[in-house]
């Protein structure tokens, strides 16, 4: 099977008066993440290292914020979205790594309920879900609690 790669990058600041969401769980915190749509940072990543490994597109191009249909749109949609195109050209999702790094909240207590719901959201073993979470020691706006970011790396093979 040949197998492709593809890498992912999101951010959002705190501050929205929203839930946090995040690889579609709610995350206990005092404010959600500013975006068009969810600002599901994770699966936006995941969405990006996905159409990445493919050469579809990205998450801007298939889901414009100019647009109001993807105004507060659920993001978990959108990855299932992504993955059936996927599909349509003959790809597999092999597996996901995903790193967030935040300062607060602590994800520790989400990370397995986080795999599950990608797992099942994206039909790949939740073997082949990978959550880990980083702080970023204080440097930068992010490292001062004013966001969060993510990074993902996708592998897909030829059906």
């Amino acid at each position: 099977m040949l197998h492709r790669f593809g890498f992912g990058y999101d951010s959002h600041t705190f501050g929205s008066n929203r839930p946090l969401i995040l690889g579609g769980i709610a995350i206990e915190h005092e404010c959600g993440l500013h975006g068009h749509s969810d600002a599901d940072a994770v699966a936006h990543a995941i969405i990006d290292a996905l159409l990445g490994a493919t050469a579809l597109g990205d998450v801007g191009q298939l889901f414009p914020d100019t647009e109001e249909q993807w105004r507060d749109a659920s993001s978990i949609d959108m990855l299932a979205e992504v993955r059936r195109r996927i599909q349509e050209v003959n790809y597999c999702i092999v597996n996901i790594d995903v790193t967030v790094v935040t300062e607060v909240p602590k994800l520790a207590p989400y990370v397995k309920l986080m795999r599950e719901n990608l797992a099942g959201v994206l039909k790949i073993p939740v073997s082949a879900v990978s959550i880990k979470a980083k702080t970023n020691e204080k440097m930068d706006a992010v490292g001062q609690g004013k966001g969060l970011a993510v990074y993902a790396v996708a592998s897909v093979g030829e059906v």
